[in-house]
């Protein structure tokens, strides 16, 4: 299987390196040293005091013309649009794009290049962050989990093509699972990144910061319920006190933890928040429904990255 990874960060490199021990991979980034670095040595994956180096090769941006099987995304969510189109060369009538980054709304840009039957979103509990340009460290061994896009009474992607796909992340290490509505799950990683996440990001606090500051706290019961509301009319029924319980056990959890968009605002970087709260706003929006706490919350964001 020949597999393209756009986004060669931690976790492209985390992804590329290891499908590269049983698919063909490649790697497309857009910044030349460290594009260089990754041919001239490899990457190199480190978990638990071992590490193993596999020779990926990497490319610059829109150079490559011949269509992959799969082209998996791991770049910003806001760069879904222009990196694909820079590199349209990669997608023939039969590729199927994959993205599993944070947040939701991903394929409604995707669909742009691909129709509803090779379109397929899905979330990973896989971790990593990078020490160098070609060297990262697997922190997370969690479950992938991906499924085809497509709305009711869309083409939806080809079962065996998906049971293949699956079985090559395997082969690599991944542990991963096909599903057949993938929207509750990514609605689900959704619950934490547009609550608890977003609303640390906005404090610039640590994550635990949320659950032991009262007003705090309230206001991310708020982000909580409207999630909720907004998941239910696309298929995705969460019940709002057991959600309340484990954004807060997952916060006591990991107290001194900080999110990408806490990095992303506190470094002056553009955020994820449209794909994130914007994805919640998005779904209610389209039910008729109101969620003015995510709103106000995507406002200040968007504020603060003016700063």
């Amino acid at each position: 299987m020949k597999i393209t990874v756009i986004g060669p960060g931690a976790m492209g490199l985390l992804f590329g390196g290891k499908l590269a021990a049983c698919a063909d991979v490649s790697l497309i980034g857009s910044n030349a040293a460290n594009l260089k670095e990754i041919n001239e040595k490899g990457v190199t994956i480190k978990r638990d005091g071992s590490s193993v180096t596999r020779m990926v090769p990497a490319y610059k941006g829109g150079s490559r013309r011949e269509p992959a099987d799969v082209v998996l995304l791991f770049t910003k969510a806001y760069q879904i649009r222009d990196v694909l189109s820079e590199n349209r060369g990669l997608i023939g009538p039969d590729t199927m794009l994959l993205t599993l980054q944070n947040g939701a709304g991903h394929d409604r840009v995707m669909r742009e290049f691909a129709d509803s039957a090779h379109v397929l979103i899905g979330t990973t509990k896989q971790g990593s962050y990078r020490e160098s340009a070609s060297v990262i460290v697997n922190s997370g061994l969690g479950e992938t989990v991906f499924g085809g896009a497509a709305s009711q009474g869309e083409q939806a992607p080809d079962r065996a093509r998906l049971e293949e796909l699956r079985s090559v992340f395997e082969s690599a290490g991944f542990p991963c699972a096909v599903s057949d509505n993938i929207r509750f799950e990514v609605w689900n990683k959704l619950m934490i990144n547009a609550s608890s996440s977003v609303l640390s990001g906005v404090l610039q606090v640590p994550q635990g910061y949320v659950a032991e500051n009262e007003m705090a706290w309230s206001i991310c019961e708020d982000l909580i319920r409207e999630i909720c509301a907004a998941a239910a009319g696309e298929g995705a029924v969460f019940v709002p006190e057991e959600q309340i319980l484990r954004v807060r056990e997952h916060l006591r959890k990991a107290p001194d933890g900080y999110t990408s968009i806490y990095a992303d605002i506190k470094n002056g970087r553009k955020t994820e928040a449209d794909f994130i709260c914007g994805a919640v706003v998005r779904a209610a929006q389209e039910q008729g429904l109101r969620v003015p706490v995510q709103e106000t919350i995507l406002r200040l964001v968007h504020a603060m990255e003016g700063r």
